[in-house]
């Protein structure tokens, strides 16, 4: 049950909460077996599904918070919850304010209308009345891109035209409190440009947003906290780029049995299907230009075909700073023998202000496999003539032009 929540700095408390689904054996199929059913002994062919067990955390308004995990883990039924869609087994959530759920997109649509018509049908489910909806029809339809298409009926959309006029309607919505499921995976390339341009105008006006996704770059970029969701219990709560780390780790069966892994396994795992043996982190001058000289040597412990070699900068607190790996940087790695040896070098500019920082290099595969991610693997110390309180310190020019006035 959603209550109201007496704590003004607190937009959500899931309190002890735990979901239970009761999943019967015995099948009835007849009017004459539910009939006999009743007259049966207590029916123990029953089992009991523990989709949430003892779920506890707050989030604070304005946050941005994600909950991540793997399929089966319980991460949407923990959302239909926040959403009022499921009523917990136990325990309570509380909420301040109106609550509106980017799940389940296209509820309510009915496919023999038009889009138009499903356009005016969905905004009274959202509360708005006619004169409303007219005046933000042309922004609902310009931003699902569906312009030449709004007359004809909803059964002959397309499942991503019909998600994408069922996002923009919910994106117009007035809410404090926001629920939203996998929406980027909805739409091309340019409308998923959209939903992100539609995150970060959410972050800028500091609304409440509780965000459940696959995509960690997603949930490194927008989320300030997030939550790890595993076999229905809540495992660890921390930063986004710390949760993001620890479900990666959840698909990888470590094999790593060199010494420093040993020492201290937290900070590398992966197949070991290519592996690094070497890195250095130099600090160059090159034309009065500072960079860092990135040199990495990685062997292959059998045959591999698209690998992709990336690296990660991040300062003393843990926050990543920058990155990029060889498809993004369009640099495709030929295909490696076992045995052979690939050397690699990165140059970074040094826009890094004083402080130590940390280097992270990663091999993946293709299908997202890692095979070494290795956490802290060299740091190096920037030392400026100038301290500054931002991140990062680019050499910046500037001009100063003064003109008469005639």
């Amino acid at each position: 049950m959603s209550e109201k929540q007496p704590d003004k700095q607190i937009a959500i408390r899931v309190d002890h909460v735990s979901k239970n689904f009761v999943l019967p054996h015995e099948r009835v199929t007849s009017v004459k077996s539910a009939f006999v059913k009743l007259f049966k002994k207590k029916d123990k062919s029953k089992e009991v599904q523990h989709a949430l067990r003892d779920i506890n955390f707050e989030v604070q308004e304005g946050e941005f918070f994600g909950i991540v995990g793997r399929n089966g883990s319980g991460k949407s039924t923990l959302l239909k919850i926040l959403a009022n869609i499921y009523l917990p087994t136990k325990g309570k959530i509380y909420t301040r304010g109106k609550l509106v759920p980017f799940i389940e997109l296209g509820v309510g649509f009915n496919p023999e209308l038009t889009g138009r018509e499903n356009v005016y049908l969905n905004g009274a489910l959202l509360g708005f009345n006619t004169k409303e909806i007219d005046a933000i029809y042309d922004e609902i339809v310009s931003f699902a891109e569906l312009e030449d298409f709004m007359d004809q009926k909803l059964k002959n959309y397309s499942s991503g035209m019909q998600v994408r006029l069922a996002f923009s309607m919910a994106t117009r919505s007035e809410a404090d409190i926001l629920l939203i499921d996998e929406v980027l995976a909805v739409g091309d390339a340019e409308f998923q440009r959209k939903c992100f341009n539609y995150f970060h105008e959410l972050k800028r006006k500091k609304k409440t947003v509780i965000f459940v996704s696959h995509d960690m770059n997603a949930v490194r970029e927008y989320c300030d906290r997030a939550i790890l969701i595993e076999s229905s219990r809540a495992q660890q709560m921390g930063t986004a780029d710390a949760i993001a780390q620890l479900y990666t780790r959840l698909f990888i069966e470590s094999t790593n049995k060199d010494d420093d892994a040993a020492k201290n396994p937290d900070l590398r795992w992966g197949t070991k299907e290519v592996s690094y043996t070497s890195i250095a982190v130099t600090p160059r001058v090159l034309s009065d230009e500072e960079y860092l000289q990135i040199k990495l040597v990685a062997t292959a412990a059998k045959d591999i075909e698209g690998a992709v070699f990336g690296v990660r900068v991040r300062n003393a607190a843990g926050l990543g700073l920058l990155g990029t790996n060889s498809k993004l940087l369009k640099r495709p790695v030929p295909p490696l023998k076992a045995g052979e040896t690939i050397k690699l070098e990165w140059r970074v500019p040094n826009v890094f202000k004083d402080g130590k920082y940390s280097v992270d290099p990663a091999i993946t595969l293709q299908d997202g496999e890692i095979c070494d991610w290795w956490d802290d693997a060299a740091t190096f110390t920037t030392k400026k003539n100038d301290h500054i309180p931002y991140v990062i310190a680019p050499d910046i020019e500037m001009t100063i032009t003064i003109a008469n006035q005639s």
